[in-house]
């Protein structure tokens, strides 16, 4: 039975009740961190995709910071998943477990935090991609698995030390057998009014071999401690509307509706790295704002439970052709702008 639970997971997949935060040996475990100080206005991201070629594991490896544009990324040739609690690992370049994050760059680009007060992922039976989950060789799951917390630490961004003791923390993971979609958005925000919300979505298409599926996920943690999740697309769908400056998803349940709306200008997006994991190489991927404006408006039976704005909201539209396009864009206003 323990040889077929393994195989299952190498297949990207889970058993309902199973444990999600424990790598699965796919082509590409990411791992991913997002620290929020409403009170001072920044943002800080950590990343690591642990990679799978066929002479070892490496990692794509990120650490990016708001306001200022920082943003410093590595292909670190040999790296390590923990096969039985969360944990991604780098020589002594990135360290991520539960409750510690030391990341180590370079002289600009460091982190050193610890996580108390954590406000872990509520739900046993299945995690943020529900009943895909169970399904195997799917090309991407993802998973929220913390949706709030207190972060005690520091970072070191372009020559200054930034204070986190008390930012706002959330972690999640995805992973697949084929590293990430052709296309894709994300969205995750913290910073509202009430610091016990926090908003997250994923989306994008999702394939099984000749199955080819568009879908998308959102979890919001309310004020009072319920976590709702709707993105299913029999029972509680979600529309997602993506340009490069906005994000629209609209959807819910027969008890539960909720609508987002994003904004941010393509130019203020860092280009985040993604692995092609056989090739041991990092390609530009995924236009990330760290800066951006997210809304969210939560419905209970027609009655408004949530409305709020946050203006530190991180909003992603992936893909590799879109993001060697804007980097074709930019180069374009430089040249125009130096003759």
């Amino acid at each position: 039975m323990a040889g077929l639970l393994a195989r299952y997971r190498r297949m990207g997949a889970d058993v309902p009740y199973g444990n999600l935060l424990a790598a699965h040996d796919v082509a590409m475990e990411g791992y991913f961190w997002r620290f929020t100080r409403r009170d001072t206005g920044r943002v800080l991201i950590a990343l690591a995709g642990i990679n799978r070629a066929a002479d070892g594991t490496w990692a794509t490896l990120g650490l990016g910071a708001h306001p200022g544009g920082s943003l410093r990324t590595a292909a670190y040739p040999v790296a390590r998943a923990d096969p039985v609690r969360l944990g991604a690992f780098a020589g002594d370049a990135f360290r991520g477990t539960a409750d510690r994050l030391q990341v180590d760059l370079g002289p600009d680009a460091r982190l050193d935090v610890r996580i108390v007060d954590p406000v872990p992922w509520p739900r046993r039976r299945l995690g943020g991609s529900s009943i895909f989950h169970t399904v195997p060789a799917l090309n991407q799951y993802w998973h929220p698995w913390l949706l709030g917390g207190r972060a005690v630490g520091w970072a070191e961004v372009d020559g200054e030390r930034w204070d986190l003791d008390g930012a706002q923390v959330y972690g999640e993971k995805n992973w697949g057998r084929g590293g990430f979609p052709d296309a894709w958005w994300w969205g995750q925000a913290q910073g509202f009014d009430d610091p016990r919300v926090c908003v997250a979505f994923a989306g994008g298409v999702v394939t099984a071999g000749p199955l080819r599926t568009e879908v998308t996920a959102v979890v919001v943690a309310l004020p009072d401690g319920t976590v709702i999740r709707v993105g299913n697309p029999v029972v509680s769908p979600v529309r997602a509307r993506v340009t490069d400056r906005s994000w629209r998803l609209t959807g819910g349940s027969r008890r539960w509706t909720v609508e987002l709306e994003g904004a941010a200008e393509p130019g203020d997006a860092h280009v985040l790295p993604v692995p092609l994991p056989a090739e041991r190489r990092n390609v530009p991927g995924a236009l990330e704002h760290l800066g951006g404006r997210l809304s969210v408006t939560v419905r209970h039976n027609g009655r408004c439970v949530l409305s709020g704005e946050s203006h530190l909201a991180g909003l992603e539209w992936g893909g590799i052709s879109r993001a060697h396009t804007e980097l074709r864009r930019r180069a374009t206003l430089l040249g125009d702008d130096q003759n």
